[in-house]
């Protein structure tokens, strides 16, 4: 299996980008935010999955391990293929993924063009128990790690920055063990409650213009 590249970035378009590896162009297939730190002419490195079929050897590229691992448990899922994984990682963060998992948010996954509620709903059920939120530690200015896991998770569902924020710092107070105890998906369970969601309904959907 490929693990990674490096080389110098010769190309970088919509959907994939090509690294000059000693001499030798290698097409990767990328999300939008992955692709958006690669410069043509510069340097990078990224960390690769190969896909063999029968008639094709695809190479897809992602900013750090996390994401392919994020990428490979999509792909266990019955129905999912590469393209559709790649998909959900272009619209939602790998924490972000991990939290939907975690919680039972099948809506998170029906944002994905191409993931109908059935298909979404499989996905919670077969990543259950695959993916979970990471650590809970501090932050070296003592804002602990699981706060902007979960406001990622909570702007990824389309609550508003400042929302969100106001929410989470909330349940913390009024839910201080949870707090201590750095679970993301309870804590953001308890602040959707509090929010008046039930984990399955839609976020109210930002006002145009």
């Amino acid at each position: 299996m490929i693990a990674s590249l490096r080389g110098v970035v010769s190309h970088v378009g919509p959907s994939s980008a090509v690294l000059d590896v000693n001499g030798i162009g290698m097409l990767v297939q990328a999300t939008p935010q992955t692709l958006s730190g690669l410069r043509p002419g510069s340097e990078a490195q990224v960390h690769t999955a190969l896909i063999v079929r029968e008639d094709s050897m695809t190479l897809f590229g992602f900013a750090d391990p996390g994401e392919r691992e994020v990428f490979e448990a999509l792909l266990s899922v019955s129905g999912v293929g590469p393209r559709l994984a790649l998909a959900v990682l272009a619209v939602h963060t790998p924490e972000a993924i991990r939290v939907a998992a975690s919680t039972g948010d099948d809506k998170a996954f029906s944002k994905v063009s191409g993931i109908g509620p059935k298909g979404a709903r499989r996905i919670v059920l077969e990543l259950a128990d695959k993916l979970v939120p990471h650590g809970s530690e501090e932050t070296p200015a003592g804002v602990p790690a699981w706060n902007d896991q979960v406001l990622s998770a909570m702007t990824g569902l389309g609550w508003s920055e400042k929302d969100a924020a106001a929410a989470v710092d909330a349940t913390a107070a009024e839910h201080p063990d949870a707090a201590a105890s750095g679970n993301v998906a309870e804590i953001l369970r308890l602040t959707l409650r509090r929010l008046g969601q039930d984990g399955t309904r839609r976020a109210p959907q930002k006002q145009a213009g």
